[in-house]
């Protein structure tokens, strides 16, 4: 169904542009990556029980497309019960507008908007200096 929105322009697994940035991909074990194959991350993924398991109570958002995948898995998050951080300079969408718009609905107690400056500095905050090394 996707595809004909995207005119059949889609990003599937084993393509380049579906592969993860190199720093995520150490930082991230095979076990914790989710696949999925529509807008939300919580669809079929198995990733809200995931969460649930391990005791998540806050999610931060980060990828593409801001106005598709980003928003829907930001709203699904919320209406779940998580406490959501929202990226503003990690998300990205193929238009200022969309994104800027995105942004301004969330903005709507869906999610704290943060920069990567502000999720880093709470990151430091609750974990310690060691793994904001690794990340950085």
């Amino acid at each position: 169904m996707l595809g004909e929105c995207w005119d059949n322009d889609l990003i599937f697994d084993g393509m380049v542009e579906a592969e993860l940035m190199p720093d995520i991909r150490r930082l991230a074990g095979q076990n914790e990556v989710v696949e999925k194959n529509t807008y939300s991350a919580f669809e079929n993924t198995g990733l809200l029980e995931r969460l649930v398991e391990i005791g998540v109570k806050e999610v931060i958002v980060t990828g593409v497309m801001t106005n598709l995948c980003c928003e829907t898995t930001a709203r699904e998050a919320f209406v779940k019960g998580f406490q959501v951080f929202f990226s503003t300079d990690a998300t990205a969408s193929s238009d200022l507008e969309l994104h800027e718009a995105t942004l301004k609905n969330l903005a709507y107690r869906f999610a704290y908007l943060v920069d990567c400056d502000r999720l880093q500095d709470g990151l430091f905050e609750r974990v310690g200096m060691e793994v904001l090394t690794c990340i950085s």
